[in-house]
């Protein structure tokens, strides 16, 4: 039996399908074509509200390029011309195609061709008309845009209209340490979200939550305004800045640990970098 399909379903085999899922967006209001390059479940980060099972660490595997395509013209055919919606019992306002999103259950970035696979979905979606109308993502830590074979795939994401969600929970170095179980450091990965946004428009994605009850620490918080001003005053032009909150259980240890964030500490944040001059988004 086929189970309703809501914003709390995210899981990626939810079709059956290897590399292609859908998911009800809660802050795109519709279908979000996810592409799970990760199907491993393997990532160089370890971020503890991760809802990924058995995540380990490592890399995105060879990727069948001929599996990705026929796995995507045929769902493309199914949401547009079949009974798809009917099927898994999509709401009526939310039967519309709002994204394609590179994203999945892992770092996507870490894909060995990962600039040929950003053109083949490109090119399957505007063979189908979903491109321009609808968005191109690539949701993403960042921690290998340095890389030529990602910048490549920047640059053609960028060609078909597309735009990178750059991840960044944290702006200090214990932070992070403790969120995302990154070893690469701040300024590194500032670096990289510089770099993102000369070759993609970028928006940056940060997910805060309470950890231990303690709430969004003064701390935490000056850190990260501090860290916008010095991208305002580079010149980084970021398209937005994403703040939301855990919605679903994490699947890590530390998820006892977590709750979501009250909607009045994020929007009160949200108004302290809309003073600096940023265009903020907040979903709860």
């Amino acid at each position: 039996m086929v189970s309703k399909l809501t914003t709390g379903s995210h899981n990626s085999d939810s079709v059956g399908l290897k590399y292609v899922y859908p998911v009800i967006s809660r802050r795109m209001g519709g279908l979000s074509i996810g592409i799970n390059f990760n199907i491993n479940n393997a990532c160089n980060w370890r971020c503890i509200y991760c809802q990924v099972p058995d995540l380990k660490i490592g890399a995105a595997p060879e990727m069948d390029f001929k599996l990705l395509e026929d796995e995507l013209r045929f769902f493309l055919d199914d949401v547009l011309n079949g009974d798809f919606y009917q099927r898994f019992q999509v709401d009526e306002d939310k039967r519309v195609i709002k994204d394609i999103a590179i994203a999945g259950n892992g770092e996507p970035t870490s894909l060995k061709k990962f600039a040929m696979a950003v053109e083949l979905i490109g090119k399957i979606a505007t063979e189908a008309g979903i491109f321009p109308h609808s968005h191109y993502l690539l949701i993403t830590n960042g921690s290998l845009v340095h890389q030529a074979k990602v910048q490549a795939g920047l640059k053609i994401l960028k060609a078909y209209g597309g735009e990178v969600w750059f991840k960044l929970d944290s702006a200090t170095e214990e932070g992070r340490a403790l969120v995302n179980n990154s070893g690469q450091s701040g300024k590194a990965s500032l670096r990289n979200l510089m770099l993102s946004a000369q070759l993609c428009p970028t928006k940056l994605q940060t997910c805060l939550f309470d950890y231990e009850k303690r709430g969004l620490s003064v701390k935490e918080r000056t850190a990260y305004l501090n860290l916008l001003k010095i991208i305002k005053q580079s010149g980084c032009m970021l398209k937005q800045v994403l703040l939301y909150t855990i919605a679903r259980p994490s699947l890590q240890p530390e998820a006892g640990r977590l709750s979501p964030l009250a909607a009045e500490i994020l929007n009160g944040f949200a108004d302290e970098i809309r003073l600096l001059g940023f265009d903020v988004a907040v979903t709860v």
